[in-house]
C-alpha cells in the first residue's frame, strides 16, 4: 500500500450524474439502445453561425492566450446582452469570461470568501455547488426546499438556516434539479435582504432564455453588489466548448482576474472567437427552446401515468424532478433497474440531495420529442 499522501480536499462525493452517463455509455457500447434523460446536455450541437465563426477563426486567428478576462469583443458583447436582454447598463470591465461555468464557481468563490465561511445553497441542487465549497473548506449550510414553497428560498428559510450569520447565499433559477424559478418580486426581496445582511448573493443563471411563460429577471436588476454566473452551454447548445462567464461587483473585479491569471492563464480561444456569434443565432436557439416545450409538455401528460405524478414545477431549464417514494425508497438503484430494464437513463435524487434524494429522481428532456414521447412509453410499459 501506498504511504503517499493524499489531499483531503479530494474527498469530496462523485457528480453521480457522470457515473450514469458512463453506466448509460456501457450499454450503448454493449449494443443496447439509450434513451438519455440523465444529462443537462442540449441533443443538438452549436448553431451554425458558431461553427461559421469558429471556423473563421481556425484560418484567421493566431489563437494564442488572450487576456485573463477574456477577448475584450467577447466581453463588450456580453455585456451588450445585458441591456438588450434585461435593459440593463453593464460596463465590460466586470465581465470575466471563464473555462465554463465551472470555472465562474470556482473563482468567484475563491475571491469572495475565505475558509471557514458560510455560504447557503438549497437542497435539492447543483451538486457541484457543495462539493467545491467543500473543496475550499468553505462552511456549505442547505436549506431544504420542497413543494410548501416551489422549491425555492423563503426569508424564513434563510432566518432559520443562520441569517446575518451568512456569508454568501447562491440561488439557481431556473433551477436544477427542478426547474423552479423565483417570480422578479421574488428574487427582488432575496437581493433586499442579502443587502440588508451583508450576504454575497450569487446567481446561477445559467438556463435563463430557457423557459416556460414565467418571466426570467436577472439579479443584476436590483444590485451592483450581487454575482451573476452564466454559460454557453444550456441555452447556447455549446457544452464541450467549455465557456462561460461572470458579472461581477466592482471590488471583485480585480481579484478574480488576479485569481484567473495564476489559474488558468486564460479562457479557452477557439471558444472565445466563436461564441461572438452566439449572441446573433437566438432565432435557431429558441427552436430548440420550442421542443424541449413540447417535451415537457409530453412528459407532464404522459409520465403520471407510469405513477411518476409528484412533480416539482418545472418553470423553466430542462429537467422534470419526481418524487418516487411510492415506487422506491432507494433512487440509485431504481435508476439502475430503469436503465437494465427500459434502456432509459435518469439520475437519482441523491446526487442532488444526499438527506432526501432517495425518493426522487429527476429526468432530462432536452433531447428529441420522438425520443421522449418513447422513453414514456418505455416507463409506462415497465411501471403497468
Amino acid at each position: 500500500m501506498s504511504r503517499l499522501k493524499t489531499g483531503r480536499r479530494s474527498d469530496i462525493p462523485p457528480f453521480i450524474v457522470m457515473d450514469v452517463m458512463k453506466a448509460a455509455a456501457d450499454r450503448a457500447a454493449s449494443g443496447a439502445d439509450v434513451l438519455h434523460m440523465e444529462v443537462g446536455q442540449p441533443s443538438t450541437g452549436a448553431p451554425a453561425g458558431v461553427i461559421a465563426a469558429a471556423k473563421r477563426a481556425l484560418d484567421e486567428e493566431r489563437l494564442g492566450y488572450t487576456l485573463a478576462m477574456g477577448i475584450e469583443p467577447l466581453r463588450a458583447r456580453v455585456a451588450a446582452h445585458y441591456r438588450d436582454r434585461y435593459g440593463l447598463s453593464v460596463p465590460a470591465e466586470r465581465i470575466a469570461v471563464t473555462t465554463g461555468s465551472s470555472g465562474a464557481f470556482l473563482l468567484t468563490f475563491l475571491a469572495a470568501f475565505d475558509p471557514g465561511d458560510k455560504v447557503a445553497i438549497l437542497r435539492p441542487g447543483y451538486p457541484c455547488y457543495r462539493n467545491i465549497l467543500a473543496a475550499l473548506d468553505i462552511e456549505v449550510v442547505e436549506i431544504p426546499v420542497g413543494p410548501a414553497t416551489r422549491f425555492q428560498p423563503t426569508r424564513d428559510l434563510l432566518d432559520a438556516a443562520g441569517g446575518a450569520g451568512l456569508d454568501g447565499l447562491l440561488i439557481a433559477s431556473p433551477a436544477n434539479p427542478t426547474g423552479s424559478m423565483l417570480h422578479p418580486d421574488e428574487l427582488a426581496d432575496l437581493v433586499a435582504y442579502c443587502a440588508a445582511n451583508g450576504i454575497r448573493y450569487i446567481s446561477d443563471e445559467i438556463y435563463h432564455a430557457i423557459s416556460y411563460g414565467v418571466p426570467e429577471q436577472t439579479a443584476a436588476a436590483f444590485s451592483d453588489d450581487v454575482i451573476v454566473i452564466n454559460s454557453f452551454s444550456k441555452y447556447f447548445c455549446m457544452t464541450g466548448w467549455r465557456l462561460g462567464w461572470t458579472l461581477l461587483p466592482p471590488d471583485l473585479a480585480r481579484p478574480v482576474e488576479r485569481l484567473a491569471q495564476n489559474m488558468f492563464i486564460s479562457p479557452p480561444t477557439l471558444p472565445q472567437h466563436a461564441a461572438l456569434a452566439a449572441f446573433d443565432c437566438r432565432e435557431e436557439l429558441d427552436v430548440n427552446v420550442a421542443r424541449y416545450a413540447r417535451n415537457r409538455d409530453v412528459l407532464l401528460a404522459e409520465l403520471p401515468k407510469a405513477g411518476f405524478d409528484r412533480l416539482a414545477p418545472a418553470d423553466g431549464a430542462f429537467y422534470l424532478y419526481a418524487d418516487v417514494r411510492r415506487l422506491t425508497n432507494d433512487s440509485a438503484a431504481f435508476c439502475r433497474e430503469m436503465l437494465t430494464a427500459t434502456g432509459v437513463a435518469a439520475t437519482p435524487g441523491i446526487d442532488f440531495d444526499p438527506v432526501d434524494g432517495r425518493a426522487f429522481v429527476r429526468f432530462s428532456f432536452c433531447g428529441t420529442t420522438e425520443e421522449t414521447a418513447e422513453a414514456a412509453r418505455r416507463l409506462q410499459t415497465w411501471l403497468a
